[in-house]
């Protein structure tokens, strides 16, 4: 029979079948395909639209994928600033942008947030390698960035890494070829461009310089164009900075196809925040550490950076001021210091409320200081870009700051003019009077008190002048007008430390500014002249030395004339330090000399001993054959048979003999004071060409002959063969050498046998004590070899053999010390009962202890040995 049911159940199952795994993770991938494709849509929309309106606030209305949006929810940042609305839609969409915004406006996230997002719709992997590479000038600034890319970016699945100084290289090679996003300093992304196999940039898609300006001056031109070689010119390029460049060099050398300028403080009325209120005060440079000790004395429970010029003025300002408490807890931080202590200092400052922390301006760009209240610029800023780097480190998002400038008579001027002139808000304050306080005193007593802090401030003072020369702006900062004697006391020096650059200053100041108020024209004009007058002056000098040496002048106005040696220099220096004295003692005063150059017989009294160095002839002849020697020991040149004049200047001597052609070399007879340095180096090349490099060494009469006197090779071989002569040579010295290791050996064991003699004997009298207390019996040992203490109580009958001959003599003195030790033992009873088991069992232990002889003995000699101890115990 058939089942009517059939064709029913047939149809049922020519259904269509579920998906499978496969099938659905294909449709997932199609779907996050298109929503990638979709975004980047979206984007190039946004970017083609325009800049968005002020009503779009939130990152939800930009297309950012749910992976980003959702990091950025978990960190807090919910709308968006004014520099982060221009900037990432362009930014988003691909394109070059040079983005300039004050300090503290969110910089950050405006080129964070596309870099994740580009990685994400190219589906970006760790097999694409490095997709990502973001710059910035310094190493806190990118422990900045770095932190905030994690907090954004968690659940996204890129690699990020911090290649920064200070860190082991090593453990960075091995995980940089990696990462999908770095960020990094020039100089250690250059070195693993240079030195890391396998790291390539062939494949990046966006490069972001952050403080932009900072990392493509002059400070990082030639590491930023060894990086720019290596980047692909197909690449996304992203600049930001609160003072941006627009240099077409610049811009040139980064590749940039078209770039958009966002600007937002171009329109405002000022180029700083709204709510930061800014101050200046005219100080003396004396009182400068006063007015800033008195101000943080003033301001106890604040918390603010303190801007100075230099690492050094940073350590000796943080040393002294720890030494005189203001009553605010103090950091430091500097160029100079390790990485790690940086890193921990900047965390410490970020955790602290009162805090006052020196620091150099590597803390002035785009570091994040929350709750920063006072900005404090104790030395004046190199320009109005610096000033708006340092007091952005308060008032940042909106929140109220204060900022405070010290700024010198000398520089007050032309520095608020230029501030005004950048629309920069500043107020004059002045200082109340009954609020000064001096630290003059307290800073000269630690000098006088501790020589690393006198040091400290020496270099300190020698930095901040060195600092103010350097600047660019001469019309703001001038040397000559620092009270350099007054600011050395402020400082607590017991004198004014030397510095050359600054006597010359002043003629080039002069120089410069002349120079610029001239034509191109006139400038040539001015130097020819210069030119014709310093020859004409040269031509003169050179008449009137000859004018001199016809009539006769004197030796002091020929001296004059002629160029000085460098000992000559050196004698004549003033300020010697502490070997003054002892240089003009050396010198050769000619006063109440004659002419050869003896002194008078009434100077006899004063210098009985005159010290002459000697000219040692290095040919190997001595003195006593040179015909050419004079009669008070001095030679004359080889090359010469004129004899020298009174007064002359000594010839160059001729220093060696060529030991390939015998003859001797032959150096220009020129006076060597005459000879410029071009030509004594020549002179000195020509006598280490025709010499060998050989050491020499005097003899008593000052004879000079090699160290090494080597045989004549024929004589040489006239004693034998030579192989026959090396062979004898080996022999003798390899018997002599097996006789001295045998001594060797010898001396060795020795050693070794004392030293364990000498352990037995430290552990015998330790054991025993050193006056025998415990009466142990002792058998002398008749045998070569030493005894050996071995333990009654441990030895088995095949492991102690006595000889027969010596038991009588050994049971008479075993039984007399046995009845020793119970008498010591039955005292030790009777004294202490509660130390009774103390001091019977070192006692029994011990008086087993046996030095014995290893001779041969039988076994019943044995067993009647052991039941006499037993009887005796």
């Amino acid at each position: 029979m058939t089942n009517p049911k059939g064709p029913k159940h047939n149809k049922k199952a020519t259904k269509p079948t579920a998906p499978t795994d496969k099938e659905k993770r294909q449709q997932r991938r199609q779907v996050n395909i298109k929503f990638r494709e979709d975004l980047g849509q979206r984007a190039l929309q946004l970017a083609t639209s325009g800049p968005l309106s002020d009503e779009t606030k939130l990152f939800t209305e930009l297309p950012i994928s749910p992976l980003t949006l959702k990091g950025l929810e978990r960190s807090h940042y919910i709308e968006m600033t004014e520099i982060q609305r221009k900037a990432l839609p362009y930014a988003l969409a691909r394109r070059d942008v040079l983005g300039a915004a004050k300090t503290g406006s969110g910089k950050t996230l405006a080129f964070l947030i596309p870099v994740l997002e580009i990685l994400y719709r190219r589906n970006w992997t760790s097999l694409d390698g490095l997709g990502a590479l973001i710059i910035s000038p310094t190493r806190e600034l990118a422990v900045q960035i770095f932190e905030v890319l994690r907090k954004i970016g968690r659940f996204h699945r890129f690699s990020a890494g911090l290649v920064i100084g200070g860190k082991r290289v090593e453990e960075e090679k091995e995980i940089v070829n990696r990462m999908n996003i770095l960020v990094c300093t020039p100089g250690r992304l250059l070195q693993h461009m240079d030195e890391t196999a396998g790291f390539e940039c062939y494949n990046l898609q966006t490069l972001v310089l952050d403080e932009a300006d900072r990392i493509l001056d002059m400070g990082f031109k030639k590491s930023m164009n060894a990086i720019i070689a290596n980047l692909p010119q197909q690449r996304q390029t992203l600049l930001f900075s609160a003072t941006q460049t627009k240099s077409v060099k610049d811009l040139a050398r980064l590749s940039l196809e078209k770039p958009e300028y966002v600007g937002v403080h171009e329109k405002d009325k000022f180029s700083t925040p709204t709510k930061l209120s800014q101050y200046y005060m005219v100080v003396d440079l004396p009182q400068k550490l006063d007015m800033l000790y008195s101000f943080m004395k003033t301001h106890l429970s604040t918390k603010m950076i303190i801007f100075l010029s230099s690492c050094k003025q940073v350590r000796f300002v943080y040393e002294t001021f720890c030494m005189i408490k203001p009553g605010v807890p103090l950091l430091h931080l500097h160029g100079k210091q390790k990485q790690m202590k940086r890193v921990e200092i900047f965390e410490k400052f970020k955790r602290m409320n009162k805090v006052a922390m020196f620091c150099t301006d590597i803390a002035a760009r785009g570091l994040d200081f929350p709750a920063v209240d006072w900005v404090v610029q104790a030395d004046c800023p190199e320009d109005c870009d610096t000033y708006l780097h340092r007091v952005g480190r308060t008032a940042r998002y909106d929140a109220a700051g204060k900022g405070l400038l010290f700024l010198l008579p000398s520089e007050a001027p032309e520095m608020t003019k230029a501030l005004s002139s950048r629309n920069i808000p500043i107020k004059e304050i002045s200082p109340k009077s009954n609020k000064l306080l001096s630290v003059s005193q307290q800073l000269q007593h630690f000098c006088f008190q501790d020589a690393e802090i006198k040091y400290l401030g020496q270099r300190a003072f020698v930095t901040y002048i060195r600092s103010v020369y350097l600047q660019k702006n001469k019309s703001v900062f001038n040397v000559e007008a620092l009270p350099l004697e007054q600011f050395a006391e402020s400082l607590g020096l017991p004198g004014t430390p030397k510095i050359k650059f600054v006597k010359t200053s002043a003629a080039k100041n002069k120089s410069y500014e002349l120079s610029n108020l001239l034509s191109p024209e006139e400038r040539e004009k001015k130097r020819k002249e210069e030119m014709a007058a310093i020859e004409r002056e040269n031509t003169a000098v050179h008449e009137e030395s000859d004018d001199e040496k016809d009539s006769g002048a004197d030796e002091d106005t020929k001296a004059a004339s002629k160029p000085k040696t460098r000992m000559e220099k050196m004698f004549a220096r003033k300020n010697a330090g502490v070997l003054a004295d002892h240089y003009q003692k050396l010198v050769d005063h000619t006063d109440g000399c004659d002419t050869d150059g003896a002194k008078d017989s009434g100077d006899d009294d004063n210098d009985f001993i005159t010290l002459k160095r000697a000219d040692h002839n290095l040919s190997g002849e001595s003195e006593s054959e040179d015909e050419s020697s004079s009669s008070d020991g001095e030679t004359s040149a080889i090359s010469g048979n004129e004899e020298e004049n009174e007064g002359e200047e000594p010839v160059v001597k001729t220093i060696a003999i060529n030991p390939d052609t015998g003859l001797p070399v032959v150096i220009p007879n020129i006076p060597s004071q005459e000879m410029t340095k071009k030509q004594l180096l020549k002179v000195k090349q020509k006598v280490l060409k025709n010499m060998r490099n050989t050491k020499l060494v005097f003899d008593d009469e000052g004879n000079a002959r090699p160290i090494y006197q080597l045989q004549n090779e024929e004589s040489f071989r006239q004693q034998g063969d030579v192989g026959m002569l090396v062979d004898e040579f080996q022999q003798r010295n390899k018997s002599l050498m097996e006789q001295a290791d045998m001594e060797d050996r010898e001396t060795a064991r020795q050693k070794r046998k004392e030293k364990k003699l000498a352990k037995k004997q430290r552990e015998r009298e330790e054991m025993y004590g050193s006056d025998g207390e415990y009466g142990v019996a002792v058998l002398k040992s008749t045998s070569e070899d030493e005894g050996m203490d071995v333990d009654d109580g441990a030895h088995s009958d095949a492991d102690s053999q006595y000889s027969s001959s010596n038991y009588e003599s050994a049971d008479e003195e075993l039984a007399e010390n046995m009845a020793t030790l119970g008498r010591k033992r039955s005292f030790a009873e009777s004294d202490s009962k509660n130390s009774e088991e103390d001091t019977r069992a070192p006692a029994k232990r011990r008086s087993r202890v046996l030095e014995i002889d290893n001779s041969a003995m039988s076994l019943e000699d044995q067993e009647r040995l052991a039941l006499q101890l037993l009887e005796g115990n």
